[in-house]
């Protein structure tokens, strides 16, 4: 991954993103999803932007099924915020930048 965006996996989801002390951005993605490409540059940015204050990373569902199966990922792509460990907000589909910017700085205060 680019930059300060993180790779989630399977493997590593509960240490990175369940074990995070800050709020977690998980991008539920496919390399052959459009939608999910065009997002990409989005967090990208966002990732560069909050680094220190929200983890910002990619979770490939097709290479990573159970995360995807316990989170009900039905359609992609899919963004959860995970704080202490839970769920605190989904969007599904490709929100402009600044909804997630808005969206992120209510975890960050």
């Amino acid at each position: 991954m680019a930059g300060n965006v993180v790779d989630f996996s399977d493997a590593t989801f509960q240490d990175e993103v369940l074990s995070s002390d800050q709020p977690v951005l998980v991008d539920f993605w496919a390399p052959w999803c459009g939608p999910c490409k065009a997002l990409t540059p989005t967090i990208e940015a966002l990732a560069d932007e909050y680094a220190g204050k929200v983890k910002i990373g990619k979770l490939n569902t097709d290479e990573n099924r159970q995360v995807a199966i316990n989170y009900q990922i039905n359609s992609i792509p899919t963004l959860i915020v995970f704080k202490g460990g839970e769920p605190v907000q989904r969007i599904v589909g490709g929100p402009p930048k600044a909804q997630l910017a808005e969206m992120l700085d209510g975890f960050t205060s």
